[in-house]
């Protein structure tokens, strides 16, 4: 079998990321923050070029109602809220207050403060607080890893037909292929049950640390 697949060098990212809608100031001044205000925790994340993937899938989906599970310090969620469409809102689910006050300036300063509703508790109990009917039409999975099927199991079916879930970190920087640790053994076991569930169509993109997408059928 051939693969059409290529290395991708620094150099070659960086011209990727120039390549596609910039991020504004708001973006690059919230990213610059968190690296600096929390070096040890930045990893957590989302990188600009997929910020401006989340706000793309918003958009083709013409999402309304949306979910993410894991905040931190709310780039991600700023994404999703720039891409839905008028009215439309967007449930944050995160257990850190420190995280998310960062998030909640920037969400302020960008204007979309009024369509994001954050939800401090554990994830999986707000998920099931959800209305159950098939409603959703983007999430978003950013979390503890070993807490991904639990969220996954919550979402699917409250997506609606057609509606979108995206999954990150599901390369846990390659480990996958040889588990180190009880998160890459969790997330190999996740991608394992999502490729073999037959409510969605699934593609795994090697965006980032990984990004699993998966369309409801």
């Amino acid at each position: 079998m051939t693969t059409r697949s290529i290395r991708i060098t620094e150099e070659l990212q960086a011209y990727v990321v120039a390549h596609g809608t910039p991020p504004d100031d708001v973006m690059r001044d919230l990213a610059a923050e968190t690296y600096t205000v929390l070096p040890e925790f930045a990893e957590m994340q989302v990188a600009l070029d997929q910020a401006a993937f989340l706000t793309l899938l918003a958009q083709m989906v013409g999402a309304r109602q949306a979910v993410e599970v894991g905040t931190f310090t709310g780039l991600s969620a700023l994404a999703i809220a720039r891409g839905l469409v008028p009215g439309g809102r967007l449930t944050c689910f995160d257990i850190s207050e420190d995280f998310t006050a960062m998030a909640r300036r920037y969400w302020a300063r960008a204007g979309v403060a009024e369509r994001i509703e954050l939800r401090i508790g554990p994830a999986a109990d707000g998920l099931r607080a959800l209305p159950a009917d098939p409603h959703l039409d983007l999430a978003f999975i950013d979390a503890d890893k070993t807490g991904y099927p639990v969220y996954w199991a919550e979402l699917v079916p409250r997506m609606r037909p057609g509606g979108l879930i995206a999954v990150d970190n599901v390369l846990r920087g390659g480990r996958v292929l040889a588990p180190q640790d009880e998160g890459d053994r969790a997330i190999a076991a996740f991608n394992e049950a999502v490729v073999n569930d037959d409510r969605v169509d699934v593609v795994m993109l090697p965006l980032a640390d990984g990004l699993t997408l998966a369309r409801r059928r």
